[in-house]
């Protein structure tokens, strides 16, 4: 369409003078003829494209046709695997961050247990090394002995008291 237009302009400008009002129609007319040409030859190459009307075609032809296909096939695939391998990238991105995240918050919790640990011998005092589980508030339960990995549990909450469970929050353990 852009062609058609500055061809238009292109010639107008040329035959400015020359050109009268029956010469323009005519010019107009070839132009609408041409278009609608090009786009009946677009209509026919579709329909063969998706398979219909091929019976006036030569061998030759169905050979060119089957390898436009596979070359628009092969370009079709191409992109699909640039979006797989991106969104692939993207999410072992996400994953690394997540691990990360967990990471931390696995030292923080036992940092935490650790914490809980030395108060909670204060308060009970040694237990000559037994190994008791202490429940803690939002059911977490933690082992006694440090060297024993951090094991998280969830629990439907309690109906406590509100504030003997916000004090209970803040000091990181249940007291009886």
């Amino acid at each position: 369409m852009k062609t058609v237009i500055e061809r238009h302009n292109k010639s107008k400008e040329e035959h400015h003078q020359v050109m009268n009002p029956t010469s323009e129609v005519k010019f107009w007319q070839r132009e609408a003829a041409g278009l609608r040409q090009q786009l009946q030859n677009l209509q026919e190459n579709h329909r063969q494209l998706m398979g219909e009307e091929l019976s006036g075609l030569s061998v030759k032809d169905l050979q060119n046709l089957e390898n436009q296909l596979e070359m628009s096939l092969r370009g079709v695939r191409v992109k699909k695997d640039q979006l797989l391998t991106d969104k692939i990238e993207d999410l072992s991105r996400k994953g690394n961050l997540i691990h990360q995240e967990y990471m931390e918050l696995y030292k923080k919790v036992n940092l935490i247990h650790r914490e809980n640990m030395d108060l909670h011998k204060k308060v009970y005092g040694n237990t000559s090394g037994a190994n008791r589980t202490s429940l803690l508030p939002n059911a977490f339960s933690i082992e006694d002995d440090l060297n024993v990995p951090v094991h998280l549990q969830l629990s439907q909450p309690q109906q406590d008291d509100h504030a003997s469970s916000e004090k209970a929050t803040k000091l990181g353990l249940q007291l009886p």
